[in-house]
């Protein structure tokens, strides 16, 4: 009988919000990693299809929506008279209202998408632009909040695989990159010993101690951007039936992200800015967002498995979060800034669903999220392409296969478990960190979390490429590019 270590002690309530193939697979790593009363964990989830199961797992049931009338009544009874964890993993219920009254109860917190109430995305009186439904707009709520009330209960907000996972393998990526590089790979004009980490055998100091010794590292290294390259290869036998929108993860949920503005953070090394782009008026000013969905935005972008291949530039939190954290100077005129965003390749299933879905110009009434047990091959293949330095580009990242991911832990596909794994980091990190206040995964110990999650990952690999984004163009057909630069955003779009 196999034996699993065990991350902290829950007091109280522990309250899981959604039981999608994200929750169902959060279950059991919930069960094996923490030490907690079983007879007062809850499963909140207005669906009646999850009650059998749960039912026959002993797991007590509230088949209800939250809602912004009555979330406040249903989670103040579920942790009343003491502590806990709520555990959101939902759509449609708004993450700072939530994380805001389990911070009020002295409920520890932890969602992993900054997600509003039911209609934002799609109803006209629920935003009047698309700056308004933005990520960059949810975040800075959140943002905004963590000023408004600093340190108190921990609320780890936006801790998947991606946002999630993925700040941390930047920073990890860093000091391989860094180690690798040594004083060669120095940006120009920066002395190599102000640099922690950028010298071979550095000493203990090496690993940056804060944000500003990491965001001095990246740009001392000469990084331009980070793409976050991911690319799905699950597939079953059977082919997609018409009318059905098929996903490794939740369609409601991709839906929704691929309906908002495409969404970037933006370097201080570019030069062009893109038509239809737009910057925002308040905030920390990182990002920009496009006059078009995310969903049909493609980007060139490079993974292992397949090289170069076309990504969609589907809006992410992460996209807006690394940016920012790695800013030098002043956030309104920074002296430096790595571009960053997502470049998505979903499984195969999921482009047909997009294509038919935009093509249309109407929502699927089926959903479908492919299970493990009918996956017959692939996996999913995440990490970051950190680019523009001396090695040219470094993608380093997690290449787990869903047969992998069946074997460590039940009701996974691949795509489930970078998410689920990092839910259970997150929660070890907050046990840990119980006053941290509200933070996000760029914010916490990368080592730490890493640790706790590395044993779900599969390979964690790091590949050198000399790929850039001029070397897959059509030349019978020439675009406005800049060859001056392979790694500007110019480049990178596809037109």
């Amino acid at each position: 009988m196999t034996t699993y270590p065990l991350h902290g002690r829950i007091e109280g309530a522990v309250v899981i919000i959604g039981f999608g193939s994200i929750g169902k697979g959060t279950l059991p790593l919930i069960e094996r990693h923490f030490d907690y009363d079983a007879a007062r964990l809850t499963v909140i989830d207005p669906d009646p299809g999850v009650a059998t199961f749960l039912s026959q797992h002993r797991i007590a049931h509230l088949q209800v929506a939250l809602t912004p009338d009555n979330y406040r009544d249903v989670l103040g009874g579920l942790f009343a008279g003491g502590p806990g964890f709520c555990v959101n993993l939902s759509v449609d219920v708004a993450s700072r209202d939530v994380m805001r009254l389990c911070r009020e109860m002295g409920v520890l917190y932890i969602d992993t998408v900054t997600e509003p109430w039911k209609g934002f995305y799609f109803d006209s009186t629920a935003a009047t632009d698309n700056a308004a439904r933005s990520n960059y707009a949810l975040r800075q709520a959140v943002r905004d909040e963590a000023a408004r009330a600093p340190g108190g209960p921990t609320a780890v907000s936006c801790c998947g695989a991606n946002p999630g996972m993925v700040s941390w393998f930047v920073k990890e990526a860093l000091l391989r990159l860094a180690a690798d590089c040594g004083e060669a790979g120095v940006a120009p004009g920066v002395a190599p010993g102000a640099l922690p980490g950028a010298v071979p055998g550095a000493l203990p100091g090496a690993v940056p101690a804060d944000r500003a010794g990491w965001a001095a590292l990246m740009q001392g290294l000469g990084v331009k951007g980070i793409h976050i390259a991911e690319r799905d290869t699950q597939a079953r036998r059977l082919p997609r039936p018409r009318g059905t929108f098929v996903n490794t993860w939740s369609v409601e949920g991709f839906i929704a992200e691929g309906f908002q503005p495409a969404e970037l953070g933006w370097g201080t090394h570019e030069t062009w800015f893109p038509d239809g782009g737009h910057r925002h008026d308040t905030g920390c000013g990182a990002a920009i967002w496009i006059e078009r969905p995310g969903a049909i935005t493609r980007v060139h972008s490079w993974c292992p498995t397949p090289g170069p291949q076309f990504g969609f530039l589907v809006t992410h939190n992460e996209a807006i979060s690394i940016a920012d954290y790695y800013t030098v100077g002043d956030p309104a005129a920074p002296a430096y800034r790595p571009t960053c965003h997502y470049a998505y390749h979903p499984c195969d299933d999921a482009v047909l669903s997009l294509h038919e879905m935009f093509g249309s110009g109407r929502k699927q009434t089926r959903h479908e999220i492919l299970a493990p047990d009918e996956i017959v091959e692939g996996g999913d293949e995440l990490g970051v392409l950190i680019y523009g330095h001396a090695r040219n580009a470094l993608w380093y990242g997690s290449r787990l296969s869903t047969a992998e991911a069946r074997s460590l832990a039940p009701y996974q596909n691949a795509t489930g478990l970078q998410v689920s794994s990092a839910v259970i980091a997150g929660m070890a990190w907050a046990l840990a960190n119980p006053l941290a206040g509200i933070v996000e995964t760029d914010e916490m110990d990368h080592a730490f979390c890493l640790a706790v999650q590395r044993p779900y990952l599969g390979p964690i690999e790091a590949h050198y490429t000399d790929w850039t984004p001029l070397q897959d163009r059509w030349a019978h057909f020439p675009e406005d590019i800049d060859e001056s630069d392979p790694w500007q955003f110019r480049n990178v779009l596809a037109t």
